[in-house]
């Protein structure tokens, strides 16, 4: 499944994009794509899927990001059924002049925007209120619609609850060949994780013998192959535990992991938290 490019041009009069969309039929289509646009993308509610370049990790309720340019990334609302609202906020970097950036009154901003390289996701009471500011947003005119983008910016850059989610946009910094060895082997992990995910498979979708392989995804992707099928395995989990009705045991199967002691070691490797204590903390949230 290749990365496709995403053409984006502001509306005429417009220095920038922002959309709306209510409707599950289009908010739910699965689609992998890259931009050279910065992204705003906000969800009102419900439970999600983030999958942006190599991170995979799921939200509980709604969500904030920021993304920087040609990070390769699902919709965030594909595997979202709840009654929602998204609105996403496109920009270039140059949206308002070459040297823009670079003035002092923007420091924050700048740093903001070098962050979002690695995809920032909000928490918090940010999250609501620049949720708000953008639905109002849409029904402004045009200069204050940009003072209201600017506004936003800067509340964003001086949050001080936000994650850095460290997504490698790897699949832009290589050739196209690169690009297409990586989306196979993802697409055959995120179709198989929950049965034997095979390493010589993984290295013939590559068109790599196993050593090769193994050397090669390490340095594109910072990880080892066995690493990434655990995390993702693991992100899938944490999805799963949002259900009372599933035993720990029930979701460690339908994670992929045949063995309950190792689904409980790689868990707490990679969270923190045993799958109880983060099922607590979900239902704290909910509460």
């Amino acid at each position: 499944m290749k990365a496709i490019l995403e053409k984006i041009e502001p509306a005429f009069g417009n220095s920038f994009t922002i959309r709306r969309f209510d409707d599950k039929e289009e908010c739910n289509r699965p689609h992998w794509h890259f931009h050279p646009e910065y992204e705003i993308v906000y969800v009102s509610n419900g439970r999600g899927k983030r999958h942006i370049g190599d991170h995979i990790s799921f939200f509980e309720d709604g969500d904030l990001i920021f993304l920087g340019p040609n990070l390769p990334h699902f919709g965030f609302t594909e595997e979202l059924f709840e009654d929602h609202i998204e609105i996403v906020v496109q920009m270039k970097e140059d949206f308002l002049g070459q040297e823009f950036l670079n003035k002092p009154e923007m420091e924050a901003i700048r740093r903001l925007f070098e962050r979002s390289r690695q995809g920032i996701s909000f928490s918090g009471p940010l999250k609501e209120e620049v949720g708000n500011r953008l639905l109002k947003m849409m029904k402004l005119s045009g200069f204050e619609r940009l003072l209201e983008l600017l506004s936003i910016l800067q509340l964003m850059a001086n949050a001080s609850e936000f994650r850095m989610l460290n997504a490698s946009g790897f699949a832009l910094e290589v050739n196209a060949r690169d690009e297409r060895r990586i989306e196979s082997v993802y697409t055959y992990v995120e179709d198989n994780f929950q049965q034997d995910v095979n390493l010589d498979e993984a290295a013939s979708r590559a068109s790599m013998t196993v050593p090769a392989f193994c050397r090669y995804f390490k340095k594109l992707t910072r990880k080892t192959f066995s690493q990434f099928v655990n995390e993702y395995r693991i992100a899938h989990s944490c999805r799963l535990l949002g259900d009372d009705t599933l035993t720990i045991a029930a979701v460690s199967f339908e994670s992929g992991f045949n063995n309950l002691s190792h689904f409980n070691r790689q868990f707490k490797s990679i969270t923190g938290l045993s799958p109880r204590d983060y099922r607590k903390g979900l239902k704290k949230v909910v509460s």
